[in-house]
C-alpha cells in the first residue's frame, strides 16, 4: 500500500470525507484485520469485527486525540469490540443452551437447491465475481446496485448502523475490484 498523508487525511476524515474514509480503510485494514485473525483464529469474525472497527471509528474520528498513533486507535477499538463479541456470545449460548430454534431458522433462511439453479443460469461474468465475495459482501452489492436501494434503507434492511453498510460497501467494492482485475 502506498503511504498516505496522514494528518491531512484524518483531517478530511473529521471533515467527512469519503475519499478520506476509503484511504485509511485500505492503508489500516490489513493491520486490524490481521489483529483480529491472530486473536479469533477465524476468517469470519476477524473481517466483521474489522468492519465494526472501522464504522466506530469513523462515527467517532471526531473523538481522536492526533497525541496518539492512529492505528494504535483502530486496534484499541478493535480490541474492545472483540471482548463485547466473547461475552455477547457466552450470554446467548446460556440464554439458548437446549434450544432447537435457533438451527430451524439457519436452515429455513438458506437457498433452496431450485433457487441457486436459477441464480447461476442467469449471472454474467459480473455476477459470477461478485458471488466469489463472502455472504456479507454480496448482500450489500445487491442490495445497493440491484436493488437500488440507499444507506439507510440498507442499514435497516441488515439491522446495521449505517456506517458498517458504508465500510462493507466500500470493502465489497475493493474486493471486487481486485477480482476483475485478476481474471485474465
Amino acid at each position: 500500500m502506498d503511504k498516505i498523508n496522514l494528518p491531512e487525511t484524518l483531517k478530511n476524515a473529521k471533515s467527512g470525507s469519503q475519499i478520506a474514509y476509503s484511504k485509511l480503510l485500505d492503508y489500516f485494514w490489513n493491520d486490524v484485520y490481521g489483529f483480529q485473525l491472530i486473536r479469533t483464529q477465524n476468517e469470519n469474525d476477524a473481517e466483521d469485527i474489522t468492519v465494526q472497527t472501522f464504522s466506530k471509528a469513523f462515527d467517532k474520528i471526531n473523538t481522536y486525540n492526533d497525541d496518539y498513533e492512529f492505528k494504535t486507535w483502530l486496534i484499541t477499538i478493535s480490541k474492545n469490540i472483540h471482548i463485547d463479541l466473547i461475552r455477547k456470545r457466552k450470554r446467548n449460548i446460556l440464554e439458548t443452551s437446549g434450544s432447537n430454534d435457533v438451527i430451524k431458522k439457519i436452515l429455513d433462511d438458506a437457498p433452496s437447491v431450485e433457487d441457486q439453479l436459477i441464480i447461476e443460469q442467469n449471472l454474467a461474468t459480473l455476477l459470477l465475481h461478485i458471488k466469489k465475495l463472502k455472504p456479507h459482501y454480496q448482500a450489500v452489492i445487491n442490495l445497493r446496485y440491484f436493488n437500488e436501494l440507499s444507506y439507510a434503507d440498507i442499514a435497516k434492511e441488515l439491522n446495521e448502523p449505517m456506517n458498517n453498510v458504508k465500510v462493507k460497501l466500500l470493502r465489497a467494492k475493493k474486493l471486487l475490484a481486485e477480482s476483475l482485475k485478476h481474471k485474465n
